[in-house]
């Protein structure tokens, strides 16, 4: 008797743990059901992949979205319409909003908002603060929590922890990866002056790579003092990568498309504060050494850190410009373009952003395409060249840092467990995100 499926993806090269192949799925109830030679299957709805590669859904696991207190700026909904569209099918979402999610009714009413309007699945970090220490067992084990997540510098009020006792505290009661933002602020403070009106060049000299090292060494030291694991969010230099290379133990890596692709000088001459970033985009010296991280394997995972902010906000003169900029569209092709330039392999894209979080984070059920699984997909042209341009962008704010660019690969579908969302530039189906589970807590 012939199978039957809801969907089944035909002939398209499947890229995986175990290589590349020409192979069909077939998906069932938004679970991954058959993989192989399905010609003789039938399906509710089969869509022709000749000529595409069908990939893991691709995960961004340091995204902002802004909502709820900063909705001019992204909201759930326009955030995930961005993802989406370029073909990241769950994203993991910050506390820095107002309210902070620092507190079971915060994260349950990002989980509220989320159901029903996000088009890609979700999880929110939970903000550690001096405040919430004592309870951070507690809170990184609620459904929806990707973990704690702490800034040492740049940022404010109570998510701002900056003492080595203070994050001592959070780690010492940490189970899960907890993830950082990692610039010392009491150097940043006394560095102040060296930022010049009007002149973005001068970001990366106030936030000098020794700035990011410093906070580095005091984490990677705190790590190994309390025997946590921890997750260093947006590596920008050169000395870090020297550094985390004798700590994977414990400690696991993040590099942002923006810090390999763009560098300084010519990136702030060219876009001046829309490409003004915390941590900063550097120069050559120490994009070279992010690439070399990432050829090694010290770098494990991709994200964008998608940090909007309207024009308004960053036409502003420096220093009074917001840091952040638009990425989570751009994530896809963006990395491809330099798959196509041979700068990184097609497979080890796809370790940096499905396998790599699920291995990370211990996401159930996603980063692999294998039977049991969520049919979650992410479905590239590598041929395809199109130009990026702020049309293109979802994103409430409408700007990218890439407008003009041209690149090779192209996201052309995004499934999310079954659900075709977006297939060639078109929103195909109604919002239907769900919470991503975790390994750790399935038992709650």
């Amino acid at each position: 008797m012939p199978q039957t499926f809801d969907l089944i993806l035909k002939g398209g090269t499947v890229v995986n743990h175990d290589g590349r192949a020409e192979r069909d799925v077939g998906v069932r109830d938004g679970t991954i059901a058959a993989i192989g030679d399905l010609s003789r299957a039938s399906a509710g709805r089969t869509v022709d992949c000749t000529g595409l590669h069908i990939l893991p859904g691709v995960i961004d696991t340091q995204v902002h979205f802004r909502e709820p207190g900063l909705d001019h700026k992204e909201d759930l909904e326009s955030g995930s319409r961005a993802a989406v569209m370029g073909g990241v099918t769950a994203v993991f979402e910050m506390p820095n909003t107002d309210p902070q999610t620092t507190t079971p009714e915060a994260l349950a009413d990002k989980i509220a908002r989320a159901r029903g309007r996000m088009h890609c699945d979700f999880a929110f970090w939970v903000g550690g603060t001096h405040e919430n220490a004592r309870h951070v067992a507690e809170l990184e084990r609620l459904p929806g929590a990707a973990g704690i997540k702490v800034f040492m510098g740049s940022s404010t009020g109570s998510l701002l922890v900056e003492d080595d006792e203070g994050i001592a505290e959070i780690l010492r009661r940490t189970r899960r990866r907890a993830a950082f933002h990692s610039e010392d602020e009491a150097m940043l403070r006394a560095r102040k002056d060296l930022r010049v009106e009007g002149d973005p060049r001068s970001h990366p000299v106030w936030r000098s790579a020794e700035v990011a090292l410093a906070c580095t060494r005091r984490l990677v030291r705190i790590a190994q003092e309390t025997g946590a694991r921890i997750h260093v969010l947006h590596v920008t230099t050169a000395e870090e990568m020297a550094l985390l290379r004798d700590c994977k133990d414990r400690v696991s890596v993040e590099v942002t498309p923006h810090h390999l692709t763009l560098v300084a000088p010519d990136a702030y001459e060219r876009l001046g504060t829309y490409v003004q970033m915390n941590p900063p985009v550097r120069d050559e010296f120490h994009r070279a050494a992010l690439w070399q991280g990432l050829d090694e394997g010290i770098a494990d995972i991709l994200g964008s850190d998608h940090a909007p902010h309207t024009r308004e906000e960053k036409d502003r003169t420096y220093p009074n410009t917001p840091s952040g900029m638009t990425g989570v569209q751009t994530l896809v092709p963006i990395m491809l373009d330099h798959v196509n330039a041979s700068r990184l392999t097609l497979e080890r894209f796809v370790d940096m952003t499905s396998a790599g979080p699920k291995r990370l984070f211990g996401i159930a059920r996603k980063g692999r395409i294998a039977v049991g699984y969520d049919a979650d997909f992410t479905v590239v042209d590598l041929k395809r060249r199109e130009t990026i341009t702020n049309g293109w962008i979802a994103s409430k704010c409408g700007w990218t840092p890439y407008d003009g660019v041209t690149v090779t690969g192209w996201p052309i579908g995004t499934v999310v467990r079954g659900n075709v969302v977006m297939w060639d530039g078109d929103l195909a189906a109604p919002s239907q995100g769900d919470a991503v589970r975790f390994e750790e807590t399935l038992g709650g």
